[in-house]
């Protein structure tokens, strides 16, 4: 079957004609498109249908209508956040109403099987393209990994599902089965072993290589998998499965090419540093205006920007004290009327609340102008609230989101700063092991890990050695609630760990604050959303048209 490419990246495309010492694909080929015959027949063009399919990954852009990007959108699919404009049709998901039929824009089924597609192809024709051995050995395990990837993406929204291997029709009329979930979760795994055993640990010339894939990046998504296929929803405490997600976790975190992150918090998700193991970038070049900005779509409506997604009040109640206890705990010193006093470091860096300031001043002229400054005011009326400025974005919540956020310059004015996506990271790693250990009966250990983790972030307790058991299991799971807020794991974490029935099945709160004559402030928690979490929704349902294109059986509970 004869196939044209259409256009892959200008900029990715442009950088390869400039460099080309032959001129004959740009004689007889357009810019825009390149036949199968010219793609498998130059090792060029090969590896920029190879970078295309880095499209598998999530990234830190804010895409309408991109079926396959999940960054954003898993945070107010859980309770982790509220997205105001429903962008992604969270409330479908959030509302009980979820069927075959509608899952819009938080279907990911064709996107990821056009993707896998594309690498079963390049995977079926790359060792017949002339060129460079090692470049093509390189590609196809990168390659590899990102196939693997996409199975990962599809068994933790569908369970299991058809692993093909081989090119085929989209559009074919062909019955297939569903493998079992362990079943892909094996194939992943063994495409993981496979791709780490080739990729490099590291790429010699630095940022004209950052977001590849890298053994560590293989060997991390290998330890993602094996913890997912270990816990609840799809083991009954299988300690060979707990076994084997530990020795996946301790294998990235001995690796010499990471360490945890030391320097200012908020840097580590602006900055490539030692800490990130994958990422997935966005290059301000190639932006066309502050409607991908991260900083323009967290920011608070008062500084201009849309508060589109609002961490819930469960979320703010799961960052701890300073001194490490929990705000439930008696003796933490918490106070419902003063609730954002003596908190754990990184609920500062992580979520802009009232009373915070925000940015640089020099920014923020107008607030200054009117007689305010640059903290935030989410009490009623305050210009952070839906009285204030520019209403229609003004947080439901009252929160707003400072995680991935570059404030040393002006969103409001400059095209956004290059943006990256954590696709893994080492502390999550050092999560997925205290949890594999837990299980297998290390405690000691466990909680180890876990202060390691809290000390980075400015608690300096350890916690009691008393702490075991179910409530030493729930630290761990409070630790991942807040380490890796708003990074895509607490959508598959509270499913995998069959927790969701109970943190997803009730309203999702926010906090409203009245400013007193006296200056005082007075909390109240309020709903923000009702929602409905029903059993089947462990579970995404496979879309109608797949079922009947395909015959597959249907998900459990859907009709």
């Amino acid at each position: 079957m004869k196939r044209t490419y259409r256009r892959i990246g200008a900029a990715l495309f442009i950088a390869l004609f400039f460099t080309a010492c032959q001129k004959n694909v740009l004689d007889k080929v357009p810019l825009d498109s390149f036949s199968d015959e010219s793609v498998w027949k130059d090792l060029r063009l090969a590896k920029a249908f190879a970078d295309f399919q880095y499209s598998i990954l999530p990234n830190a852009g804010h895409y309408w209508d991109h079926l396959s990007n999940r960054s954003w959108a898993l945070s107010s699919a859980c309770d982790e956040a509220f997205n105001r404009f429903d962008d992604y049709n969270a409330t479908i998901m959030n509302s009980g109403s979820l069927t075959p039929d509608n899952l819009n824009n938080f279907d990911i089924w064709a996107e990821t099987y056009k993707r896998i597609q594309d690498c079963n192809l390049f995977l079926s024709r790359i060792d017949g393209v002339p060129g460079d051995d090692a470049l093509r050995n390189q590609l196809k395990a990168e390659i590899t990994y990102l196939r693997a990837y996409a199975y990962f993406k599809l068994i933790s929204d569908y369970g299991g599902v058809p692993l093909v291997t081989k090119p085929f029709d989209l559009n074919s009329q062909y019955n297939m089965s569903r493998s079992s979930y362990d079943e892909c979760a094996a194939f992943i795994v063994k495409e993981c072993d496979a791709a780490a055993a080739v990729l490099p640990g590291s790429y010699s010339n630095g940022a004209a290589e950052l977001g590849r894939a890298t053994k560590g990046a293989a060997l991390a998504l290998k330890s993602r998998v094996l913890l997912y296929a270990a816990s609840l929803q799809w083991s009954a405490d299988d300690k060979g499965k707990w076994q084997k997600a530990a020795d996946a976790a301790k294998a990235v975190i001995d690796m010499p090419n990471y360490q945890l992150f030391t320097g200012a918090y908020p840097n580590l998700f602006t900055t490539y540093n030692t800490e990130l193991i994958m990422t997935r970038a966005t290059n301000k070049q190639y932006q066309w205006d502050a409607f991908q900005g991260v900083e323009m779509f967290l920011a608070p409506n008062g500084f201009r920007g849309w508060s589109s997604f609002a961490p819930s009040q469960a979320l703010v109640d799961a960052f701890g004290m300073a001194d490490g206890k929990d705000i439930s705990d008696p003796a933490s010193g918490y106070d419902p009327q003063n609730p954002y006093a003596n908190r754990d470091p990184r609920f500062y860096q992580d979520i802009i609340c009232d009373g915070r300031p925000y940015g640089k001043p020099d920014y923020f002229k107008d607030r200054y102008d009117a007689g305010h400054s640059n903290v935030v005011e989410t009490y009623e009326g305050g210009l952070d609230s839906e009285r204030g400025w520019d209403t229609w974005n003004a947080s439901y919540t009252r929160y707003s989101f400072r995680k991935y956020q570059d404030t040393t310059y002006n969103y409001r004015v400059e095209t956004q700063t290059n943006k990256i996506w954590v696709v893994a990271r080492l502390s999550e790693i050092y999560l997925n092991y205290a949890e594999a250990v837990f299980h297998l009966g290390n405690e000691s250990k466990a909680r180890e890990v876990l202060d390691l983790l809290r000390h980075r972030a400015g608690i300096a307790t350890n916690l009691p050695g008393t702490l075991s058991g179910p409530a030493l299991l729930k630290k761990i799971q409070n630790e991942r609630q807040v380490e890796l807020c708003l990074e895509g794991h607490r959508y598959y974490d509270v499913r995998r760990w069959k927790i969701a029935g109970e943190t997803e099945n009730k309203p999702l709160n926010g906090m409203k604050i009245v400013k007193n004559t006296d200056g005082t402030k007075t909390y109240t928690v309020i709903k923000v959303q009702d929602r409905v979490f029903k059993p089947e929704h462990y579970l995404l349902p496979i879309p109608r048209d797949e079922i009947r294109r395909t015959n597959l059986p249907q998900n459990p509970g859907y009709k």
